[in-house]
């Protein structure tokens, strides 16, 4: 079995800003959002954003790969910066320690691929020992590219219901290590693959693919009704 030390054979090769170098050629700019509160929005404001999703990335150059991670992680809940004096303050703080709950965290990736198309080999493995001299320079296409991106950014960013924000040098390299990681945390473990599933360290991992409209059945909307917390007083929507 062939194994690749991933602290020997980095997938990144450069960070400027907020752009990343990557080892196969590729240049991507990072963002990190913030989403509006579950079950905030109404049915309009669905429509709205979806249609400030579509104007902002319809501009974009032919060929860039839009790549939007939500990252779900079990936590427990630290309530150290609670006051701990008062009765209720006391109350309080015993009520919220250790409490589960579920962090979110929202990225956004643009991707100027140095290829055109993405069924190259070079592309299906990101550990691939690929020499550091396939990164080019900043030229005035990656340039164009960057000023594209942030034009797309700035039209979401004005809609007033998301807000992206560039991801720092530190931020991209902690992102990338706890990914690669199985957002395990204090130890770095290994990457098993197994016939069924995928497991880094004490966390397991499995995939879904959505490679064809036919994935989405007869039709798809940009919100549908929660039934669970809709009564005849306040209807509640959620994301498709």
């Amino acid at each position: 079995m062939n194994k690749i030390n991933l602290s020997a054979y980095q997938p990144i090769v450069d960070i400027q800003d907020n752009i990343v170098f990557a080892n196969n050629g590729n240049v991507v700019l990072c963002y990190k959002g913030n989403l509006p509160e579950i079950y905030s929005l109404s049915e309009k404001d669905f429509e709205d954003m979806h249609g400030a999703w579509f104007q902002a990335l319809k501009s974009l150059p032919v060929g860039t790969v839009v790549h939007k991670q939500d990252v779900y992680l079990k936590k427990s809940y630290t309530s150290e910066q609670l006051p701990n004096s008062t009765f209720l303050e006391k109350a309080t703080h015993e009520h919220f320690k250790g409490r589960g709950h579920i962090e979110h965290n929202c990225y956004l990736f643009f991707i100027l691929t140095k290829n055109k198309a993405l069924n190259n080999p070079k592309y299906v493995n990101p550990f691939r020992k690929v020499s550091k001299g396939i990164v080019q320079e900043l030229d005035d296409n990656i340039k164009s590219f960057a000023n594209s991106v942030s034009d797309s950014v700035s039209f979401i960013n004005n809609s007033r219901m998301m807000d992206f924000v560039s991801l720092k040098a530190e931020e991209i390299q902690q992102l990338t290590s706890a990914y690669f990681n199985g957002f395990n945390e204090g130890y770095d473990t290994d990457i098993l693959l197994d016939k069924k599933s995928v497991n880094i360290g004490e966390n397991h991992f499995d995939a879904l693919a959505i490679n064809s409209e036919l994935c989405f059945g007869e039709s798809v909307q940009s919100s549908k009704t929660n039934e669970k917390f809709t009564s005849d007083d306040f209807v509640f929507h959620q994301g498709f």
